[in-house]
C-alpha cells in the first residue's frame, strides 16, 4: 500500500497503511478473510488480486477521480466479482470514472454505460452498452463464437471411468472417458486442492483413483506453468520428452516438428518456435500449455482456471478444442470462476469448503443452482 500511496510515511505509517488497505478490503470485499500482516507472496492468486485492487481504490491526500482496472476480475469467483462490479458502480454514481478493461463480456455488459471494441491496436467499435450484444462485441472483434457442446453427446454414460474420489466427507466425484467435468463453487474451496491431489495421485491415494496418465493446465501461468528460461518448442515438449528419446538422447529434431505441429494446430503467433516463451503473448502463452497437455500421451486433463485473463478469441478456439479432444475419448477435469465455461462441461460438481456439495447436470444448470450449492451443505 506504501508503494502506491507515498503520503503513507512518517512513524506508524505500517499501521497507516494496514488500516487503508483493510478499511477498502472490507467495503469492496466484505468478508475476505485477510489481515495487514500476511506476505502478499504466500496468498492465492485470487487474494492477491483482491488486494491489487483494493489499493487502487484506497484515497489518502490526492482522491483518484479515474480508476484503471486492468482484467480484474480474471482471478475472482462470481461472488467476488460481483461485489467489485457494485463497488465500481457506487464509484462511478459518486461523480468518478471507471476504465474496465476486461474478456468476460457480460461483465463488460453488465457493469458498463459506454463500450469500446479494440482490436490490434486499433478501435473497431464505440457504443453504448445498450447498444451492444455478447455475438455483437465478439463480432467486432472479428471473431464467431464457438456452439455450446451437446452434453453427452456420445453416449459417454456407458463409457469406463477414469476418474474416481472417495471422500471422507462431501459427495464421490467420477469422470468418464470422454467426458468434460465442470469443477465450480466460490475460489478456494477446494477444487485446485482436487486437481493437484489427481495430479499426484497413484491408485487410492488422497482417496482418488486415476486410470491413465495425467496432465495439468495451470491457470496463474507465470508462477507454475510457463519455463521463462526456455524455447517454446521445450515449454511445449516438456511433458513429452520421453516419447522424443532417440538413441543419443533427446531427438531435436522430432521435438521441433511436434511443435511446429502444435503450434499451428494451436494458431500460435510467432516467427519460430525456437524463441523464448515469454515472446509470445499471454494468451498464446496459454495456447502453448495447452499444447504440452494436448501433445502429451494424457487420457484425463486436468485445467485449473486455465482462461483467466485470455481474450475471447483464444477462448473460442480453446473450446472448441476441447470438445474435440473430449470426442476423441479424452476426459477434462474443469475448474473455472467463470459461469459460462460450464456450458462447455457434460456435468458439474460445485465446492463448498473443501468438499463436493452437489452435482448438476447440463440440462440442469443455472447460476442460481451453482450459488445455492456454494453456500448451502448438501441435504
Amino acid at each position: 500500500t506504501r508503494i502506491a500511496h507515498p503520503a503513507v510515511r512518517g512513524w506508524g505509517w505500517r499501521k497507516k497503511a494496514g488500516g487503508l488497505i483493510m478499511a477498502r478490503l472490507d467495503a469492496i470485499f466484505p468478508g475476505h478473510g485477510l489481515s495487514p500482516d500476511m506476505t502478499v507472496g504466500d496468498l492465492s492468486i485470487g487474494k492477491r488480486q483482491a488486494i491489487e485492487i483494493a489499493r487502487a481504490f484506497s484515497e489518502t491526500d490526492t482522491p483518484a477521480d479515474i480508476v484503471i482496472l486492468d482484467e480484474p476480475t480474471s482471478s475472482l469467483d462470481s461472488s467476488a466479482a460481483g461485489q467489485l462490479i457494485a463497488h465500481v458502480r457506487a464509484f462511478v454514481v459518486r461523480g468518478k470514472c471507471c476504465i474496465l478493461i476486461s474478456h468476460k463480456l457480460n461483465e463488460i455488459l453488465a457493469a458498463c454505460d459506454r463500450i469500446v471494441v479494440m482490436k490490434d491496436g486499433a478501435v473497431v467499435a464505440d457504443r453504448p452498452a445498450r447498444d451492444f450484444t455478447r455475438d455483437a462485441i465478439v463480432e467486432a472483434m472479428g471473431h464467431a463464437r464457438a456452439p455450446v457442446r451437446a452434453a453427452h453427446q456420445r453416449g459417454v454414460s456407458a463409457a469406463p471411468i477414469r476418474v474416481a474420489t472417495a471422500p471422507a466427507q462431501g459427495s464421490r466425484l467420477t469422470a468418464r472417458a470422454g467426458e468434460i467435468i465442470g469443477l465450480a463453487g466460490l475460489a478456494g474451496h477446494g477444487q485446485t486442492r482436487m486437481l493437484l491431489a489427481l495430479h499426484d495421485a497413484r491408485s487410492g491415494a488422497h482417496g482418488v483413483t486415476v486410470k491413465g496418465p495425467v496432465a495439468l493446465v495451470a491457470g496463474d501461468r507465470q508462477a507454475d506453468g510457463v519455463l521463462p528460461l526456455w524455447s517454446i518448442a521445450r515449454n511445449i515438449s516438456l511433458c513429452s520428452l520421453n516419447a522424443l528419446g532417440g538413441a543419443l538422447g533427446l531427438d531435436l529434431a522430432r521435438e521441433n516438428k511436434l511443435a511446429q505441429d502444435w503450434r499451428a494446430r494451436m494458431g500460435l503467433v510467432t516467427p519460430s518456435v525456437g524463441n523464448n516463451i515469454l515472446s509470445l503473448s499471454g494468451g498464446n502463452q496459454q495456447k502453448a500449455l495447452f499444447a504440452r497437455a494436448l501433445a502429451s500421451d494424457a487420457e484425463v486433463i486436468l485445467m485449473d482456471d486455465p482462461m483467466r485473463g485470455v481474450d475471447v478469441g483464444t477462448k473460442e478456439e480453446v473450446y472448441a478444442l476441447i470438445a474435440a479432444e473430449a470426442a476423441g475419448g479424452r476426459t477434462f477435469l474443469w475448474h473455472t470462476t467463470e459461469f459460462d465455461e460450464l456450458h462447455h462441461c457434460d456435468r458439474v460438481y460445485v465446492f463448498r469448503n473443501g468438499a463436493v456439495s452437489g452435482e448438476v447436470a447440463a440440462a440442469d444448470l443455472t447460476e442460481e443452482r451453482v450459488l445455492s450449492l456454494s453456500f448451502e451443505a448438501q441435504a
